[in-house]
């Protein structure tokens, strides 16, 4: 089974973003590019939550149920992992390309 990753990302102002992907640092390098679209606009580019899940199907029907949630169920899955909203890719070396994260990840 292939590893994909649904994630949150989320901005100063706490807007929030979830997606799936199954190269979680470069997806990451897109989003903190882009200027245009719903991440570029709002800036929302901190990863506050990350899950690895095992297979494409069950990864779009996680994103698929985490993006049906009200926004304070979302916060409430956040907070449990990260409480200060800190961004997990912090360290990842995303200028790079050189890091790991699945030695970081849950």
């Amino acid at each position: 089974m292939r590893r994909l990753y649904v994630y949150i990302l989320s901005n100063r102002s706490r807007g929030l973003y979830v997606g799936v992907t199954n190269d979680i640092v470069r997806r990451l390098r897109e989003h903190r590019r882009l200027r245009r679209g719903h991440t570029g606009r709002y800036r929302i580019g901190r990863l506050v939550y990350v899950e690895t899940v095992e297979g494409p199907r069950a990864a779009i029907a996680r994103e698929k149920q985490i993006k049906g949630w009200r926004r304070a169920k979302k916060v409430e899955l956040i907070q449990q992992r990260n409480p200060a909203w800190n961004d997990l890719a912090e360290g990842w070396g995303l200028g790079s390309g050189t890091a790991d994260p699945s030695r970081s990840l849950p």
